[in-house]
């Protein structure tokens, strides 16, 4: 069975499979027996279906009862996708966007579909009222921005839809807008009924402690720009793409406009087939990126916040996680833009480069949402801090790239216990980089032709490098960010002069 794709829709009637028939009768019986102005929260992963169900929420509620639904969204993509949804259920609809001044035909209508905003400042200039609403849907009701409505709707019943049921602002939590959650199925149950694709992840160990947090609790974007535009995170995502999605229709999420652009430069370089997109692009361009990124089968679509809702290409094969971020609905959001199900397509790929799995789990890893929404403090506060995730970061090298360091035999270096060793004799911790060094100039040059190649290699070892400097400053403790950095640049500059070195007298003694 595949997914009622929302990005193909016709006004024809979807059919609704067990899962949504059982949640839809759950949510009608408290509909006909909580109090009419009761305010409930439904929980489905993203591309179970959530508009196909509120939509025939939506035709039975009307053919119940004598009065009027309103139906909220936060986009005007979304207004427009949850119309032409709700007309293929036979409920006729009208939708209220900035165009619209007055309500003169609303007779004509039992239905009405708005962007929270627009509806607000309708209400507010007071030309605009909506008589007799007895059901009021907010579409990705995690946002929140519909507690500026409630006052207009004191005695409808309140149904918010959500993947997520975590506020996205912390001081607004949840429990205090609805008074109970009905959980819909999980996402492992919607990939074994085959509803789902199933995602195959991909971690590649960051270093995050460079990354500060905003007053909105994420990482902010001039850090996240900071990290993700240099040249090691630039090459190690290269190396994910070409080792994990090679060919493959790649969808890259990333935290700034800078980073992305770097990305799209990066991609170019290498003559990958990649396009930018972010919210300052026209909206012709972007129709046209769009466009291209569905026809393409091999196409990398670089982009910044503006695909993770309201947009649907079932076709994605690969979603990149080019950045970090401390919100679980972000996570869920940017992770099921790969997951549609296709007759040709029942697997994909995440390729995350900020920790994310091991600070949230997997995507498809169970999730207590009962908890989540009682409890929203306790689970934030229970999420693994960065410094804790990378304490427990041990770096094993690829298998392709150890065979690239075939011809030298011992290619590791315990930098804990070289630290131990060091205090034990009294001797300078900078003795362990000096031998770390050593090692790596060495497997460079023995494993290369001449100075071109082993410089070349070098680049293939910024992750151990990284690995090994991290290890040694949790030894030092106490270091500053800017000193881990400084490391890092300072090791990279004497390993190409030691290399050259090396490579000399590896020549004279050829000759």
């Amino acid at each position: 069975m595949l997914h009622q794709d929302i990005s193909q829709l016709t006004e024809e009637k979807k059919e609704l499979y067990s899962y949504q028939i059982g949640d839809i009768d759950k949510i009608f019986e408290r509909i006909d027996n909580a109090p009419s102005n009761y305010h409930l929260l439904y929980q489905l992963p993203t591309g179970g279906g959530k508009t196909v169900i509120f939509s025939e929420i939506t035709r039975r509620y009307l053919e119940q009862h004598n009065k009027k639904v309103v139906v909220l969204t936060h986009r005007i993509e979304l207004c427009k996708q949850t119309s032409k949804m709700l007309k293929g259920f036979d409920v006729k609809n009208k939708i209220i966007n900035s165009a619209i001044k007055e309500l003169p035909d609303q007779d004509e209508y039992s239905c009405f579909v708005a962007m929270v905003e627009t509806l607000k400042n309708r209400l507010n200039d007071e030309k605009l009222e909506i008589d007799n609403v007895g059901l009021v849907i907010i579409d990705e009701a995690h946002f929140n921005s519909f507690r500026k409505l409630l006052t207009s709707f004191k005695n409808a019943f309140i149904l918010g839809v959500t993947a997520t049921p975590l506020s996205s602002n912390i001081k607004l939590p949840m429990y205090e807008n609805y008074s109970e959650l009905i959980v819909g199925d999980t996402i492992q149950s919607l990939i074994s009924k085959g509803f789902l694709a199933e995602a195959t992840t991909y971690s590649y160990d960051v270093g995050l402690t460079s990354l500060k947090v905003g007053i909105n609790g994420d990482y902010t974007v001039k850090s996240s720009d900071d990290l993700y535009s240099n040249m090691i995170m630039q090459e190690k995502l290269l190396h994910a793409y070409s080792e994990k999605s090679l060919g493959k229709k790649t969808l890259i999420f990333n935290n700034g406009i800078n980073t992305s652009l770097h990305v799209y430069e990066s991609f170019r370089h290498a003559k990958y087939n990649i396009r930018h997109l972010d919210n300052t692009t026209s909206n012709e361009d972007r129709r046209d990126i769009l466009q291209w990124f569905k026809k393409t089968p091999d196409a990398i679509l670089t982009s910044v916040g503006i695909l993770t809702t309201g947009f649907d290409e079932p076709t994605v094969e690969t979603i990149i996680l080019n950045r970090a971020t401390k919100s679980l609905t972000l996570y869920f959001q940017m992770i099921g833009r790969g997951s549609r199900r296709l007759p040709n397509k029942a697997k994909f790929n995440v390729i995350d480069l900020g920790n994310n799995a091991l600070r949230f789990g997997l995507w498809n890893n169970p999730v207590d949402w009962q908890h989540i929404f009682k409890s929203p403090e306790y689970y934030l506060e229970s999420l693994r801090e960065d410094a804790d995730i990378e304490s427990n970061f041990k770096y094993v090298m690829p298998e392709e790239l150890r065979k690239k360091f075939a011809k030298t035999d011992d290619i590791s270096l315990d930098v804990n216990e070289e630290f131990k060793f060091t205090v034990k004799n009294n001797l300078k911790a900078k003795s362990i980089i000096e031998k770390s060094l050593e090692q790596h100039a060495k497997m460079c040059v023995e494993n290369s032709e001449d100075l071109s190649e082993a410089k070349k290699l070098s680049r293939e070892l910024n992750d151990d490098i990284e690995y090994r400097i991290r290890t040694y400053c949790i030894c030092l403790g106490n270091v500053t960010k800017n000193y881990r950095s400084w490391l890092i640049e300072d090791y990279i500059l004497k390993l190409t002069l030691l290399i050259g070195k090396l490579n000399r007298i590896k020549v004279m003694q050829e000759l």
